[in-house]
This record gives C-alpha cells, sequence and structure tokens, in this order.
C-alpha cells in the first residue's frame, strides 16, 4: 500500500476534530485580533478542510488559502459554499508557490510549518512566502516543541489508537505508530498512520500515512526568519502577543516582516 497525504479518511477525521471555528488554545482569535486592521488580501498557508479560513472571513477579512491536498481543499470548498462565503482555494506545494497575488499578510496556524519534513525545504517555503509578501507585509505562524517522553506522541493524539464515528453510522478506526525519531539533535519523529472505515461491521476502506514533523528551537527559527531577510521578528507565547516565552510547554507565535 503506497502512503497518501492527506487523503479521504484522513480528511474525514479532520473535518470532524477539526470542527470550523473550534479554537486551541486561543489560536482563531489571535489570528484575528493581529489581522483585523487588514485592508488588503491575507493568504492561509496549509489552510487544510476550513477551521481557521472560515472564521476569518465571516469577520469580513479577504482571505486565500492554499494546500497541497486536494481533499482537504474539497472539504474546504463545500464548507464555503454551505456558510455562503467567496474565496480563492489553490492547489500547490509551497516550495514551488507562484501564485499572482502579493498579500499584506500570510498565516500559517497550528504548527502546520512543522509539517514540512526537510530544513532546507523548510527554508524554501519561507523564501517563496517571503516574496508573496507586499512590501511590509507580515508572516505570522505559531509553533510548538515536542514533548519530553521519547516514546509519545508530542501532542498526544496520534500514539495508541482511537475510533471515530461518522453521522452515516460508518466508523474509522486510527492507529499511529512511531517508526523513526530524533527529537534532540535533528529534531524530528516519522509516524506511520492507518485509518480503516467500517461499514456494518466490514472493511470498507484502508488509507496509509507517512506523518513527519521537524521541530525548531525558539531562537533557532528566529534566526531563520532573519536569514531570510525578515525583520521586526517577534516571537510570543500561548496567543498573547507580547508575552515572553518562558518554558518549552508553550505555544510560540511568530511575527515577522517583509522589509
Amino acid at each position: 500500500m503506497s502512503f497518501s497525504y492527506y487523503g479521504e479518511l484522513c480528511t474525514e477525521v479532520y473535518d470532524l476534530t477539526k470542527e470550523i471555528g473550534h479554537s486551541f488554545n486561543g489560536d482563531i482569535e489571535y489570528y484575528q485580533e493581529r489581522l483585523k486592521h487588514c485592508n488588503g488580501r491575507i493568504l492561509e498557508a496549509m489552510v487544510g478542510s476550513g477551521r481557521v479560513i472560515i472564521p476569518l472571513l465571516k469577520s469580513g477579512l479577504v482571505v486565500d488559502g492554499v494546500d497541497y491536498s486536494s481533499k482537504m481543499l474539497d472539504s474546504c470548498r463545500q464548507r464555503c459554499e454551505v456558510h455562503d462565503l467567496k474565496t480563492n482555494l489553490y492547489q500547490a506545494d509551497l516550495k514551488e508557490l507562484a501564485l499572482s497575488n502579493k498579500y499584506e499578510a500570510i498565516i500559517i496556524p497550528a504548527g502546520s510549518f512543522l509539517l514540512i519534513e526537510q530544513r532546507s525545504e523548510a527554508k524554501e517555503v519561507l523564501k517563496r512566502l517571503y516574496d508573496h509578501l507586499d512590501i511590509g507585509g507580515r508572516l505570522i505562524l505559531d509553533l510548538h516543541l515536542p514533548g519530553n517522553n521519547y516514546n509519545s506522541s508530542d501532542n498526544g493524539h496520534w500514539n495508541g489508537s482511537s475510533t471515530f464515528h461518522l453521522p452515516n453510522g460508518d466508523i474509522i478506526t486510527m492507529e499511529g505508530k512511531c517508526v523513526e525519531a530524533d527529537l534532540f539533535f535533528n529534531q524530528y519523529r516519522v509516524d506511520y498512520i492507518k485509518y480503516e472505515k467500517w461499514r456494518n461491521g466490514t472493511l470498507i476502506q484502508t488509507e496509509l500515512q507517512r506523518f513527519a514533523k521537524r521541530w525548531y528551537g525558539v531562537e533557532e527559527f528566529k534566526l531563520i526568519l532573519e536569514s531570510i531577510g525578515f525583520t521586526d521578528v517577534t516571537v510570543s507565547a500561548d496567543f498573547e502577543f507580547g508575552k515572553i516565552p518562558t518554558n518549552g510547554n508553550q505555544q510560540f507565535v511568530y511575527e515577522a516582516t517583509r522589509s
């Protein structure tokens, strides 16, 4: 079985567990507050199925979305239609991003930037995002650090197994297994996640996902942003702008400006 990248079953689980407008530790409210004075276009990179972009659109902001997964974009598009919202959604690899618009702000919520597995690729993505910002435009994204337990998931979600009940009566089971990890030197972890859909006790669909994450030290990522050319880089903790980070269990929000 070949690996999927945020395929159909993953998207169904994603929609159940990341409902539209569901805020993780105040992240949606933070992005709304930091973007409320934007008059130009905003881009949400790694937009997923619309948890964040839809509340931003409802608040009157002009927001486009981009994602690599066609299944995620299909879900986001359908959800926007249900809420009678119009936006531009693009399927693209961020390393090759070449949109016609420039943006006043680009955001990447929910630690999604950590899903870019290779450090060299992450830098290329940041260069592309930098080029898509207006002069004076801001990049805003949040990151986190892995848990201290080597054998557990960094967020407690992917280890072991879970069961999800769909509205039509189908069941999706999810099993996660860490297959490779080097949290403290190379700062990455790889899990295999198997999704199985069951209907009336019969297995009808299976999907296997390779789920990799790469972390960055708090100051390390600030230096990377500055090496790309970003200026005025600030790091705030726990979605409180200006709150100085004090420990590794916090969420870290970076804001950086294209000079």
